[in-house]
């Protein structure tokens, strides 16, 4: 079964700093064609014009006698989600520090991407099918050449989005580091580049290879773009039961070697998350810790693992 890991995949991989570093790239798209998808996400008068909500995902969390919040994130979003809803928007005045997964403005990520090496020559079938996506997203081949084909195939799945109006430069790290970056406030990495890369793209050039292989007949069927919709949708709508349930929005049987899987690219990344988190808090910083949301779900999810740390850990319900 092979959901959770594109899934898990993407989540590693904040669709924000993709955005940041290679959506320029849509310089040099193709020439636009009927079954194109919009070019970039477009919001309707009404909703431009609709007063701001919360979206997502938003936990408070108390030690010490002081406030950390602790938010899980979508890596794609809508213009009209960069307003964010009051709640939201409190919570992050509120604080000192802004803690992402990756700061998606880091001017460093798109060179760091670039120089991952490439695998040797897979086959030439393998090219050609990767081409035939480029052409049905209307990108040209030529715009992500420099990077490992995972990557590309990945850009290409989150670009996918853009079919419900959605796109990474909108992404929630986006929106908040931009908003964050002042007099007062200062933004951290809870992970590193590199550790992000390696996660993404295993050293074992059969494993990427399959990996490859999914991902490519994941958007030749359509399933990313389903499975995005309906994460996108029970992110929006705050819905943490489904994200609980993968079985619920991969529209799969899950075997115990996915669950395990699963476990081993969120639960295990998850301590070093909490960590990090709790280092700023531990040095009287108030914190705004903002992780991908599928970090807060399962036995090991972020807001238990900070209640395990003798936290109080409230979800602020919107």
């Amino acid at each position: 079964m092979r959901w959770p890991r594109r899934l898990a995949a993407l989540g590693r991989l904040a669709a924000a700093w993709i955005a940041s570093a290679l959506l320029s790239a849509q310089a040099q798209e193709a020439p636009p064609a009927p079954a194109c998808p919009p070019a970039y996400a477009q919001s309707t008068a009404a909703e431009q014009a609709a007063p701001p909500r919360d979206r997502g995902l938003l936990w408070r969390a108390t030690r010490d006698g002081r406030v950390l919040h602790l938010y899980g994130t979508l890596h794609v979003g809508k213009p009209h989600w960069r307003k964010l809803g009051p709640r939201t928007a409190a919570a992050l005045r509120d604080s000192e520090v802004l803690a992402l997964e990756i700061d998606p403005l880091d001017p460093t990520l798109a060179e760091a991407m670039a120089a991952l090496p490439h695998p040797r020559q897979w086959p030439a079938a393998l090219r050609e099918r990767l081409d035939q996506a480029y052409r049905r997203a209307c990108m040209a081949p030529e715009s992500m050449a420099t990077l490992h084909p995972l990557l590309q195939v990945t850009t290409l799945t989150v670009m996918e989005a853009r079919w419900f109006g959605l796109d990474a430069s909108h992404s929630a790290e986006a929106v908040l580091a931009a908003q964050a970056r002042g007099p007062g406030r200062r933004i951290v990495a809870l992970e590193t580049v590199a550790t992000q890369l390696r996660a993404l793209v295993p050293a074992d050039e059969a494993e990427a290879r399959t990996l490859f292989e999914q991902a490519l007949e994941q958007l030749e069927n359509q399933a990313a773009r389903r499975v995005l919709q309906t994460l996108a949708t029970a992110w929006e709508r705050g819905d943490l039961a489904t994200l609980e349930d993968p079985a619920a929005w991969c529209a799969c049987t899950l075997g115990e070697a996915d669950r395990a899987f699963m476990a081993r690219l969120t639960d295990a990344r998850n301590a070093a998350l909490a960590e990090g988190i709790v280092a700023q808090h531990r040095a009287g910083k108030r914190v705004f810790a903002a992780v991908g949301a599928l970090h807060m779900a399962g036995p090991q999810s972020l807001p238990k693992l900070l209640e395990q740390q003798g936290f109080k850990v409230e979800r602020v319900r919107f």
